[in-house]
């Protein structure tokens, strides 16, 4: 339960991560598919700053395919944009 807890309380607190990096809410689905990542690399940040959506946007790349996903799913990252990552790759 403590685990759960926690990444609620982490999915609450990323209400303004977009990727454009404007600011502005994101739905909860995305706050919990992101929540992990947030964790894992842009803790450091405090949730509602700028520098944690410059720091996601930086270690984007490295984001779950969940986050991802969710992302590209709530219109905050064009699906051709990570269609044009996978690519290059």
């Amino acid at each position: 339960m403590t685990k759960f807890r926690t990444i609620l309380a982490a999915a609450i607190t990323l209400g303004t991560l977009t990727a454009s990096g404007q600011a502005g809410a994101v739905s909860l689905a995305v706050k919990m598919a992101c929540a992990t990542d947030y964790y894992a690399h842009c803790s450091q940040h405090d949730p509602n700053s700028p520098g944690v959506r410059k720091c996601m946007r930086a270690v984007g790349k490295n984001l779950s395919s969940r986050c991802i996903n969710a992302l590209v799913a709530a219109g905050e990252v064009p699906k051709s944009v990570i269609e044009k990552k996978v690519a290059s790759r």
